[in-house]
């Protein structure tokens, strides 16, 4: 009886491992394939909305977003 109850418990360890570096190797794929905005989409988005973007508005909307992210 208790070797069953081993085995489940050494399955689930091996299962949450498993999924864990899947779901990261996933992840890694995924941030690649689309990465975060950068200053380029920002100042993009900046033209599109009609605003005409300097480059000291654009590092201030970086870093706002960098703080948010921590």
């Amino acid at each position: 009886m208790w070797e069953i109850i081993l085995a489940s418990i050494l399955a689930l360890v091996v299962g949450i491992a498993l999924g864990f570096f899947i779901a990261r190797r996933y992840m890694m794929s995924y941030l690649k394939k689309n990465p975060p905005i950068n200053e380029q989409m920002l100042k993009m988005m900046m033209m599109q909305m009609g605003m005409k973007p300097s480059q000291k508005k654009i590092n201030q909307m970086m870093s706002q977003m960098q703080k948010a992210q921590k």
